[in-house]
């Protein structure tokens, strides 16, 4: 991405609702661990977030996916949610350890049974399923042969997707093999802040290595397939400012850029890591093999993003969500709410690696929402979500091919090592009695679509 310094003003040239193409999908997002519960039901097997929430201290309140959503159960009339919303596209992921328990070798047919129940009845709705296949919750058995760093890795996930593909097939628009594998190789292999909890940078490269390997594995077995669902990932990605036009703050800011953004991009539309990035981790990089990444840059159908926040950064390295100005406004999450970056984001993406389309795949924020005689007034999400389909309606205008839109979330969930203290859904979930509600939010967006259609 383009390093730029300094803070950039709101740009107001985009009108307030401009008009989307024709063909534009409009969604909203879920992922397994964080709605479905039933983690012990139909021969599902553990995760690593299933024994790392368990781990006292890992998660507030000590709290797991066991029930989260209750989604396993109540998957059909949490769709009648969707369509409801008149939206034409749902995105959600596919639970490895429900349809692998093992990791390996046995498939778990009630695992595929659930998910062809909901791929089915999306469908019936006029709702396009749109699958990840790794959203972050690897079987614990795998973890205990060594996880993501295991060099055999790239061939247990090439097999579980086929699996998935096998039952599922053309019925599913979409596949991603890998939703925001930074977490997963960063805050699960180094800081240790989600499951399986490792801190090892080494490890976390390892990782990072083996995800781009199973990546690439991926595509070419389900384009072997001959496969009519278009085929990409999802990664979550940042604008990056330094904080002064310093020489060290924009060195540091471009380190992140190539930490961050580059590890991830780089190898999947250029075959390699980042040189900068490679030469900053020096004696903790680990050996790969160089021809082998480059089997990671395999023709794309889209590229997903989730964009959320900004990076800040100043000399050290060090990066926050956003500057550190007390005017900004902020989510619960105390990320920056920063629209222009979408448009910022999208625009330099498409220059530089000229995907042939973008989805946006995860977009929303928490706040501390209240629920009040039945009504959820969250007239900040609504601002967020005005601001940011703003932004991506300046994007396409200036060229770049964004097929759709996801709103994150489609309910109030499990978020990971924050519990259930953190709100994204657009509808609000009571955890006791499971009860669901629609947020101003999800007015809002409803009518938006609506409004949208021809």
């Amino acid at each position: 991405m383009t390093i730029e310094k300094g803070s950039h003003p709101p740009d107001q040239r985009t009108p307030a609702e401009g008009k989307f193409p024709a063909n534009f999908l409009w969604g909203v997002a879920t992922s397994a661990y964080q709605i479905e519960g039933a983690t012990q039901e139909d021969g599902r097997g553990p995760s690593i977030w299933d024994t790392y929430s368990r781990i006292p201290g890992k998660v507030l309140g000590g709290e797991s996916g066991d029930v989260a959503c209750d989604h396993y159960h109540r998957w059909a009339s949490d769709l009648d949610l969707v369509a409801g919303l008149n939206l034409n596209a749902y995105r959600f992921s596919v639970a490895w350890p429900r349809i692998m328990p093992e990791g390996t070798g046995r498939v778990n047919a009630a695992g595929l049974d659930f998910y062809e129940r909901l791929v089915d009845g999306a469908l019936e709705r006029g709702l396009q399923p749109h699958v990840t296949l790794y959203h972050w919750d690897l079987p614990q058995a795998l973890q205990d042969r060594g996880g993501w760093p295991h060099p055999d890795m790239p061939e247990w996930f090439t097999d579980y997707a086929l699996a998935v593909y096998g039952r599922l097939g053309n019925r599913v628009a979409s596949y991603a093999t890998f939703n925001e594998p930074w977490c997963t190789a960063e805050l699960g292999y180094h800081v240790g802040r989600h499951a399986p909890g490792v801190q090892d940078l080494r490890a976390s490269l390892l990782a990072s290595y083996q995800i781009q390997l199973a990546h690439g594995s991926v595509i070419r077995a389900l384009r072997a397939e001959n496969t009519r669902a278009e085929l990409g990932t999802v990664l979550n990605l940042y604008p990056v400012d330094a904080a002064s036009g310093r020489a060290e703050d924009l060195h540091a800011a471009q380190l992140i850029d190539e930490k961050l953004n580059r590890w991830y991009l780089d190898p999947i539309f250029r075959g390699r890591f980042p040189a900068g990035a490679v030469a900053d981790y020096a004696e903790a990089m680990p050996e790969i093999d160089l021809q082998a990444l480059a089997s990671a840059q395999q023709p794309l159908d889209f590229l997903g993003v989730n964009y959320y926040f900004r990076q800040w950064v100043s000399e050290g390295g060090a990066s926050r969500a956003g500057p550190p100005s007390p005017d900004a406004e902020r989510t619960a999450m105390g990320w920056e709410v920063y629209p222009e970056g979408l448009h910022r984001l999208l625009t330099d993406l498409h220059r530089e690696y000229q995907a042939p389309k973008y989805l946006i795949t995860e977009n929303g924020a928490a706040f501390d929402d209240q629920w009040n005689n039945g009504e959820v007034h969250d007239e900040a999400r609504t601002r967020y979500l005005q601001g940011h389909l703003q932004q991506l309606h300046r994007a396409i205008q200036d060229g770049v091919p964004v097929g759709g839109y996801f709103a994150w979330s489609l309910m109030d969930n499990y978020e990971w090592a924050y519990g259930y203290s953190k709100r994204f859904g657009i509808v609000h979930v009571d955890y006791g009695t499971q009860q669901r509600t629609l947020k101003d939010s999800a007015k809002w967006y409803r009518d938006f679509v609506r409004r949208q259609r021809p």
